[in-house]
């Protein structure tokens, strides 16, 4: 039974868009929060999505827009303050034009990251974002957060990928700016502003992709590396050999393995008992075998003591198996049940001493740490544990200043805490904290000028006006 506000607004939208608001609209993947709505909204069009934002304006409702749903800071989930209406894209799903010779593909927002993928494989082609939910997570969302993923080091994260932009904003105007272009000086980049603002600045509602024509050749190693630092030289010297051919550069430590092995045994492990290890990907042209290229690679690796053991695999299959052991890492923290988890980023140069200075730090604390992630291009995921036999509850009054104490080690060496999750709700007291002042004030000029209502996902990023 709606009250009097949500069924004054439900008459004034578009005819077939409401839905039930069903458990799933409330989720978010860790279970950290529980959602609220008025209403759960969804649209078939670019005109329904801007009809819904018109009314709400009018009707001075908060909407929160949600893609696959698979954002791990909150951003799609509003647990407080007036019931928003949930505007979902799900039934947003058309690939409105590939053209394989510009390298292009338009997609609706609602369309699948693995649905593009699909899309892009068909004709001969490849989006290189990569994300371990892609079967789920929404192409929208991926750009409204700036999704990083495996590939990145080579490709850039999901801003980098994009180049056109069609969104509605928050008194329902439509923004037509699905270029195809390259090179386009025409004033303030809008698209770029967009992206990343994680639904505060505007409902993103389509997208023009670049895509790339996939290598000839792909290889895949698991190497044993005696430390973060042999692992980060190892980047270098496989860079330099691969001439621009590396594709993921990933960093699991041996409590990740010891995790894996604890709560997922079945899943198979080439190196089992490494202290840390470095999975390995390098797309290649024509004319070079990317097999041949990691033999060498391995055998000078070994040769300057970078490299203890390793594995290239001899198969698709085996690739696959390596790639099912790095994914597999998150289901198995969340077995574990981690004390507090950190998506940062740090300059290259200082991730060794980083994680030295962490560990020293938090080792008093008796805590487990599993620390992995994308070492290519900087961001990792430093997460706690508890100690063998005790739980996370022993841990509750201590968790915000573990997680302070980490984000702090960050920044001192010029690192963000928020490296491929964005802010959500979850991190709006660490950018408040942490953010550059005068930032902070031009991203708050800039929330008050598009959006003086305040109902664009309200709370997220920036904290809701009261």
């Amino acid at each position: 039974m709606l009250n009097p506000a949500d069924e004054a607004l439900a008459a004034r939208l578009p005819e077939g868009v409401l839905r039930e608001i069903a458990p799933a609209y409330l989720e978010e993947p860790r279970g950290r929060y529980r959602g609220q709505a008025g209403l759960v909204a969804a649209p078939r069009s670019t005109d329904e999505v801007a009809a819904v934002v018109r009314a709400c304006a009018e009707a001075r409702v908060g909407i929160v827009p949600r893609g696959g749903g698979t954002g791990l800071v909150a951003g799609q989930v509003m647990p407080e303050g007036p019931a928003p209406l949930i505007l979902s894209l799900e039934r947003m799903t058309a690939l409105r034009a590939i053209y394989p010779e510009e390298n292009v593909l338009v997609a609706e927002a609602g369309m699948t990251l693995q649905a593009v993928r699909d899309a892009a494989s068909g004709v001969g082609r490849l989006f290189p974002l990569s994300l371990a939910a892609q079967g789920t997570a929404a192409i929208g969302g991926n750009l409204a957060t700036n999704a990083g993923g495996v590939t990145a080091l080579r490709y850039g994260t999901a801003r980098a990928l994009c180049l056109g932009i069609e969104a509605v904003l928050p008194d329902g105007r439509v923004l037509h700016d699905l270029k195809r272009l390259r090179k386009d000086n025409t004033g303030y980049d809008i698209r770029d502003l967009l992206i990343g603002a994680e639904g505060t600045l505007g409902i993103i509602t389509a997208a023009s992709l670049k895509l790339v024509v996939p290598p000839a050749g792909i290889g895949t190693a698991m190497l044993q590396v005696p430390s973060p630092e042999a692992a980060l030289t190892l980047l270098s010297l496989a860079e330099g050999r691969m001439a621009g051919g590396v594709t993921a550069f990933e960093l699991i430590s041996g409590q990740g393995l010891a995790f894996l092995a604890e709560v997922l045994p079945g899943i198979r492990q080439p190196l089992p008992g490494a202290p840390w290890s470095v999975l390995i990907e390098v797309g290649l042209p024509m004319g070079l075998a990317p097999e041949a290229a990691l033999e060498s690679l391995l055998t000078e690796a070994m040769e300057r003591d970078l490299v203890l053991d390793g594995a290239i695999a001899q198969s698709g299959q085996q690739a696959v198996d390596f790639w099912n052991l790095r994914e597999h890492l998150p289901e198995a923290n969340r077995r574990i049940g981690a004390i507090a988890s950190h998506d940062i980023s740090l300059p290259l140069s200082e991730i060794a001493g980083f994680i030295a200075a962490a560990d020293a730090a938090l080792a008093p604390e008796g805590v487990r740490i599993n620390c992995f992630g994308h070492l290519g291009d900087g961001n990792l995921h430093y997460n706690l544990f508890p100690a063998a036999g005790r739980r996370r509850e022993d841990y509750d009054d201590r968790r915000k200043a573990l997680s302070r104490r980490v984000h702090q080690m960050v920044v001192d060496r010029g690192g963000s805490f928020s490296a491929e999750h964005g802010v959500g709700r979850l991190k709006v007291a660490e950018l408040q904290h942490w953010g550059d002042p005068a930032r902070l004030a031009v991203m708050r000029a800039l929330k008050d000028s598009l959006d003086p209502l305040g109902i664009m996902n309200p709370g997220a990023v920036l904290s809701a006006r009261a």
